[in-house]
């Protein structure tokens, strides 16, 4: 049992096991591309704005603290 786990695989095994698992891939259409990609911009877009008003209050934050000391 422990024999068959250690067994190597041969090269045109693992050729044909590649191209059975390749044959699985379902590729997105051209329309779920573009949408998904506009999602993924609109969200990129979103979290910087995000996160610049975060840094920009974190900035003005320790410059008020920096003119108390």
């Amino acid at each position: 049992m422990a024999e068959d786990k250690k067994r190597k695989t041969s090269p045109a095994e693992f050729v044909n096991q590649v191209r059975t698992e390749t044959s699985k891939v379902v590729w997105p259409t051209r329309e779920e591309t573009i949408r998904t990609s506009i999602f993924v911009f609109i969200f990129m877009v979103i979290l910087s704005l995000f996160f610049f008003g975060i840094d920009s209050l974190f900035n003005a934050i320790v410059k008020f603290l920096l003119t108390l000391a």
